[in-house]
């Protein structure tokens, strides 16, 4: 038996240094021990900025990517995770980090991560500033990995949304999602058939997050919003009811929006009822702006181009989320 190595234990060094040595001649600021942000430009109009921080991954959702080949459109899928979630507090992403495990690391699984991770940081207008690759044999089962994401962003304090002033009367507005986004997968692969798991259906599973930063921005120059959620694990009842102060319940129309097939098909495939369904997947939309009635339509002509649509209303309650006409059902989540 030879001399042990780093290498012979299952990590190599030298292939993932080679990698980033190549990537750095791209991203500078990629490498260091840290990542260097300048907040000046950034914060200087603001009378008392507050950083806001978020961290999120994209499950199982990887398990769909690695079975179809694809893995060109996750990186976008872990940005976006986390900028969604900055901004329901208000907040201009300003930098990512990102946190890539692997059985063993691979340089066209690394390009395809990282480059779908820098369009998810161009759509958001955040930076990519840093981030750790780790090679992990024996932890991981073998050509597995893992990535997640961590974003900071900026808001004046003034300006922050908590969903603290909402009151019965006021409006919920939705956006579409774009299919499933990053959740539910767990459920979604135990009830597809594999045989069914054709292109078109991979397609449809793989479509990547949406992302709401740059639009949603623009209109709160416009418009006084007063609770933004974004609709990932738990489904609309379990987000929304995030933003509710006490003494008010949400109530949805399910039949005010559309959504896309691949809900259906998974419900029929596992005999789904109705209210698990929305309560493990987004049903077709990705975040709920909820605004005062007088706003709602300013609202929805600001983000007429994300196909916005008036959902549902605040009344006055107990922090619930009621959804209401499921197959003439009324389901109180």
């Amino acid at each position: 038996m030879g001399a042990e190595t780093y290498r012979s234990a299952g990590v190599d060094v030298a292939a993932c240094d080679a990698w980033l040595g190549r990537l750095g001649e791209q991203l500078p600021a990629i490498g260091g021990f840290g990542g260097l942000f300048p907040l000046g430009p950034h914060i200087r109009e603001m009378r008392e900025p507050c950083l806001v921080a978020s961290a999120d991954g994209v499950g199982t959702k990887l398990l769909v990517a690695q079975a179809a080949g694809d893995l060109s459109t996750i990186g976008i899928d872990c940005v976006a995770m986390v900028v969604n979630d900055l901004v329901c507090c208000g907040a201009r992403p300003l930098f990512f980090l990102d946190y890539l495990a692997v059985e063993r690391f691979s340089e066209t699984m690394a390009d395809a991560v990282l480059g779908g991770i820098q369009r998810g940081c161009a759509e958001a207008g955040c930076e990519l500033i840093g981030g750790e690759t780790a090679e992990l044999p024996g932890l991981l089962p073998t050509d597995r990995f893992d990535i997640c994401g961590f974003g900071v962003g900026a808001v004046d304090r003034a300006k922050a949304i908590d969903g603290s002033s909402i009151a019965a009367g006021d409006a919920i507005i939705g956006l579409p999602s774009s299919g499933l986004h990053s959740n539910g997968f767990s459920l979604a692969r135990r009830v597809l058939p594999a045989e069914a798991m054709n292109l078109e259906m991979a397609r449809a599973l793989l479509e990547p997050t949406r992302i709401y930063v740059q639009p949603v921005l623009a209109m709160l120059d416009e418009v006084k919003v007063k609770g933004i959620a974004h609709i990932t694990g738990g489904g609309l009842p379990g987000n929304l009811r995030r933003v509710l102060p006490q003494g008010v319940d949400a109530r949805l129309d399910p039949a005010a929006w559309d959504r896309h097939a691949i809900f259906d098909m998974i419900a029929r495939s596992g005999e789904i009822e109705p209210g698990e369904m929305f309560r493990t997947f987004n049903m077709g939309i990705g975040l709920c702006l909820v605004v005062a009635a007088e706003h709602a339509e300013p609202t929805l002509r600001a983000l007429h181009a994300q196909g916005a649509r008036a959902i549902g209303e605040i009344a006055a309650g107990s922090g619930q989320v009621h959804i209401h006409q499921i197959h003439n059902l009324g389901v109180d989540l």
